[in-house]
């Protein structure tokens, strides 16, 4: 059964401006609470990636994790995380998910280019993002 934050997880690289924003943003339009966070850098995201074989030495991506406490937990990387979230987020951001017609290695390609410029474009933080006492309860590494 979902906790209070919803099915699914989001891991983020906590000290990137960029992914911050991004999970400023999920928290804003996700209405339905379907996402939980956790940064890539904390106990819980290095657990996560370990669950699943993912390069724990990587932060260049964010990582969806659908239906994360089930046992039919599915990660997503680069352009089909963003794709699953966006589908998840309802109207309009479910139209990012039209991006999904295109090439999935297109797709990939435009992804590394912004995550390999991530900190130019945004800036590096010192620490990860300090939910709100009202979003604690969804960041796993709070």
């Amino acid at each position: 059964m979902a906790g209070p934050g919803g099915p699914h997880l989001l891991l983020y690289d906590g000290v990137c401006g960029l992914c911050n924003g991004l999970v400023q943003f999920v928290l804003q339009v996700d209405r339905r609470g379907l996402f939980h966070f956790a940064s890539l850098q904390s106990a819980a995201g290095l657990a996560q990636l370990k669950r699943f074989n993912l390069n724990v030495s990587e932060l260049d991506t964010f990582v969806a994790i659908a239906d994360y406490q089930t046992p039919a937990a599915t990660p997503f990387t680069k352009a089909s995380a963003a794709v699953f979230v966006s589908k998840r987020l309802g109207w309009p951001w479910k139209m990012v998910s039209l991006a999904a017609w295109l090439p999935l290695g297109a797709l990939n390609a435009v992804y590394d280019v912004i995550a390999r410029n991530r900190y130019w474009i945004a800036g590096k933080r010192e620490h990860c993002i300090m939910p709100t006492p009202e979003t604690r309860a969804r960041f796993l590494d709070a």
